[in-house]
């Protein structure tokens, strides 16, 4: 690039900031450093427990974290109730969303654009539990709501339980002959090690950390090589949680969390990420969801 392009280009990032700083808008300046850059991108996964329940929450968190791409989960509302003009106000105009009513649900809401959208029925029900779209760098995301499976961790007494192994197996095979690089997030709704719950010996045989899910999961790992990435930066036997319930009159106290939402990237990508947190103070905002916010940042 010719020093005279380079610069106009500075010069124009510079008074674009000043511009959004003099309008009040400091919380898009980050965004425009980024993309400046364009090569490093920072994606948020969220079970946002009913999205139109929680906006102000949403754009409270988008205000400060500016992420490229939201990932959200248990959306709980139709496609054409979705609140997009939220989102599109703070520039997040490329949308792609899998509802339905009541329950469940999935959204992608980016300041990138996404291509060659995609939805599987790991289900097999026809619950909006995925959606997954391709990067203009190649990389596929793919955002999954996998079935928390009832209460009993028996499929021939639980069929929700069962719906569960069998999401995880269909995943599994999907991986299995997965070629493109990818990165998988989401709302697992398994906590696979003894630091990812607060009590391993109380938990140990309660769905979401029993055995036999812990096997499915790394089933699921295995066929692809999937790279845990929580775990690279947050290595084992650390405590990370994501997931707190509403039941404790002081979940910060008590600190009864489990770690439910995942990030998991092809082998080729591990080394693109940069750096991952967990966003656990907007679980104490007013009103929260149970979940908390993965925010991940990639440089490719």
């Amino acid at each position: 690039m010719p020093p005279e392009v380079g610069v106009f280009r500075l010069q124009t990032v510079l008074e674009t900031i000043n511009f959004l700083h003099a309008l009040g808008l400091g919380f898009m300046m980050d965004m425009v450093r980024r993309l400046a850059m364009s090569e490093t991108l920072k994606i948020v996964s969220w079970n946002i427990n009913s999205v139109r329940a929680r906006i102000e929450l949403v754009e409270r968190f988008l205000k400060e974290q500016s992420p490229d791409i939201l990932c959200l989960q248990e959306t709980k509302v139709r496609d054409e109730q979705f609140p997009e003009g939220m989102f599109r106000q703070l520039g997040y105009n490329h949308q792609i969303l899998c509802g339905q009513p009541m329950h469940h649900g999935v959204a992608m809401l980016s300041r990138v654009p996404m291509h060659e959208h995609n939805r599987f029925d790991w289900q097999d029900n026809g619950e909006a539990r995925h959606i997954g779209a391709v990067l203009d760098n190649g990389v596929r995301v793919e955002n999954v709501y996998i079935p928390a499976g009832g209460e009993i961790a028996d499929r021939e007494v639980n069929p929700k339980f069962g719906q569960k192994l069998d999401f995880y197996q269909r995943m599994t095979d999907w991986s299995a002959k997965l070629k493109t690089p990818t990165i998988l997030l989401g709302d697992f709704n398994i906590a696979p090690l003894e630091a990812d719950v607060w009590s391993h010996k109380k938990l140990v045989n309660v769905v979401s950390h029993t055995q036999i899910e812990i096997d499915v999961m790394n089933k699921l790992k295995n066929a692809h090589d999937w790279v845990d990435i929580g775990r690279k930066f947050i290595p084992d036997p650390e405590r990370l949680y994501t997931w707190w319930s509403y039941r404790a009159r002081d979940w910060r106290a008590s600190d009864k969390g489990r770690r439910l939402d995942h990030v998991w990237v092809s082998p080729e990508l591990e080394e693109k990420a940069i750096s991952h947190v967990v966003h656990e103070d907007s679980r104490g905002w007013t009103k929260p969801s149970d979940h908390a916010p993965l925010i991940t940042e990639f440089k490719f």
